[in-house]
């Protein structure tokens, strides 16, 4: 069974040996992988649709991992229980869908535990969520899948763990410990998301105080930017 660059990516973030869960499944491909490959003894596939759930039974049946997966009807968190499972995938989805699903569930600060994150849009808004929290991101990958950059990252709930972050950090992440092509097209793509909001702001007298926090960022950004975007060859 071989995954796509993006969620083979996420598949790496998973700690060897332990039950997984994956949170919006969809078609259980990640589950049945991290299962077959022997990376994990048991997973959990969830999604709050029956279509999704009737795609990933018939992934399980295919790669003959029925007996190791479970499937569960669940909105986010809502139906697990606390010790289901070691590890929580949220891959594939946006970044305010996945802190609204964060936020209401209780149990999540937990050191056992690890949360890996694939998300498709807003990444900023789930890492200012875990710092707030007092989770700590542990490790954070960028890679290209048909063209387009994604990252995932793990975390973890160590609430003594309180650095000094720059506002720079919900932005970039670990992605400058871990630089690659992949990383460094997705920092310049925030990093042309705001300039271009700041410009426009500034131009419309709008938001100064944004626009000054954002002025703060953007020296921080330019470092890992594509050479194309500081006018160089």
């Amino acid at each position: 069974m071989k995954l796509s660059a993006r969620l083979a990516m996420v598949a790496e973030l998973v700690r060897e040996g332990v039950t997984v869960a994956d949170v919006g499944t969809d078609h259980a491909y990640l589950p049945a992988f991290l299962v077959s490959s022997g990376k994990c003894p048991a997973a959990i596939g969830s999604d709050v649709r029956d279509g999704p759930l009737m795609n990933a039974a018939a992934t399980l049946a295919v790669y003959h991992v029925t007996d190791t997966v479970r499937l569960l009807e669940s909105d986010g968190l809502d139906a697990y229980a606390p010790d289901d499972a070691d590890d929580f995938v949220f891959a594939g989805m946006g970044g305010t869908l996945i802190v609204e699903l964060l936020e209401r569930t209780s149990w999540i600060c937990d050191r056992e535990k690890r949360f890996i994150f694939q998300p498709m849009s807003h990444g900023e808004l789930v890492r200012a969520f875990l710092l707030q929290k007092g989770f700590r991101i542990l490790d954070e990958r960028a890679c290209f899948d048909e063209c387009r950059p994604y990252v995932a990252f793990s975390a973890a709930w160590e609430p003594e763990y309180r650095p000094r972050y720059r506002k720079s950090y919900i932005w970039m992440g670990e992605l400058p410990n871990h630089l690659n092509e992949a990383a460094s097209y997705y920092l310049t793509k925030q990093y042309v998301y705001l300039k271009q909001r700041a410009d426009a702001l500034e131009s419309a007298s709008l938001l100064p105080d944004e626009v000054r926090v954002i002025r703060e960022i953007l020296p921080d950004l330019e470092p890992y930017i594509r050479k194309k975007h500081k006018g160089e060859s």
